[in-house]
């Protein structure tokens, strides 16, 4: 295949990659700093055992309730809502934009405390997650109300955006549980019944779908034309199945050192993630060997044998190449909506950071 032509805001990439992360690194702790503030002060609004939750969720205490500093994540989401915000209409309107971030981590912090209750995972971010430290009740109800204060949030926001914006988060929440819904559903079917179209479906609306509503609500709140607006959600959805393809590589291979996750967890419970079901679909000898494998409860010893299997059968190398695939894409969408590479890089030097990623 020949490479496709670079548009101006690829060109930037290039320099973006360049820099080895340490551009998007920047970005990610001033969003941090930025969003953190608000954040505090929406789970302040909390009732006192829900709040005991959310912050040890985040990290900000222990689960006797002294204070802690801990990782309340990355920050990637409310990053793009203000980096994408400062693209379209400068640092005014990333300012603006700062409840808007803090909604959408809101949101994602949501989704997490509710997938670990239904993947039954007990580690995030290096400590044991809250449903194994609280109860499942406890997890639940505290997602419910993460989510709620994400739209109160923008329901008291004053700035012109802020009713769009709301109900754009909205529609993500429904396609989020959409996507969760297909991912559980998953689970129950047998190795060859599931395709790749439909894992790639369900990707974008897992992992897509907030990253670019994340886009498009910095958008909004820069006052951007309707098809920069769509142009920035489709840049975030493709940078987003590009992150997915990515995080799920990281699950089979990664290092538990790094991730705060024990490595293989999706194959010990039988997940078709984006790897697994490329790997199910090669028509290899190590593809019957996988579905052998996957039709049978997780045994002790099988994980390597697994992790073998996924690979010979063409699953890590898949998954990287449409990762690189996802992201010219994504730069593709991003060149429509902010053609000056030095307004887009910000934007893409966050894109190459999530889908470069080791952790």
């Amino acid at each position: 295949m020949t490479e496709p032509k670079r548009m101006p805001a690829q060109q930037s990439a290039a320099g973006a990659d360049r820099s080895d992360g340490q551009e998007a690194v920047a970005i990610l702790e001033s969003a941090r700093t930025c969003v953190d503030p608000e954040l505090r002060a929406a789970l302040d609004m909390l009732p006192g055992s829900m709040r005991r939750v959310a912050l040890y969720h985040f990290g900000w205490e222990r689960a006797d309730g002294t204070p802690a500093a801990g990782n309340a994540g990355k920050a990637i989401r409310p990053a793009l809502v203000l980096t994408a915000a400062a693209a379209l209409g400068g640092p005014a309107a990333r300012s603006a934009a700062l409840r808007a971030a803090a909604a959408v981590e809101l949101v994602h912090n949501f989704t997490l405390l509710h997938d670990d209750v239904m993947d039954r995972d007990t580690t995030r971010r290096h400590r044991p997650t809250v449903w194994t430290v609280f109860g499942d009740a406890d997890a639940i109800l505290t997602g419910d109300a993460l989510q709620a204060l994400a739209l109160g949030l923008l329901a008291e926001d004053p700035h012109p955006a802020s009713s769009a914006a709301a109900a754009r988060l909205t529609a993500c929440v429904m396609e989020l549980c959409e996507g969760q819904h297909t991912d559980t559903a998953m689970e129950g079917r047998a190795p060859g019944e599931v395709t790749l179209g439909e894992v790639l479906t369900m990707a974008e609306a897992k992992t897509g779908a907030l990253l670019g509503c994340a886009c498009a609500m910095g958008a909004l709140y820069a006052g951007a034309a309707p098809e920069d607006v769509e142009a920035m959600d489709a840049f975030g959805r493709q940078a987003g199945l590009a992150f997915q393809l990515i995080d799920d590589v990281i699950g089979i291979w990664g290092d538990p050192g790094r991730t705060g996750k024990p490595a293989g967890a999706d194959l010990v419970a039988r997940k078709k993630s984006l790897p697994v079901v490329a790997a199910l679909s090669s028509g290899t000898p190590a593809a019957a060997e996988l579905a052998e494998l996957y039709r049978l409860p997780y045994r002790e010893g099988d994980l390597e044998r697994t992790v073998l299997a996924v690979e010979r059968a063409g699953g890590r190398d898949w998954a990287q190449v449409q990762a690189a695939d996802r992201m010219a894409r994504a730069m593709q969408e991003l060149a429509r909506a902010v053609p000056e590479p030095e307004a887009a890089g910000g934007l893409l030097a966050l894109a190459e950071f999530v889908t470069r990623r080791s952790s």
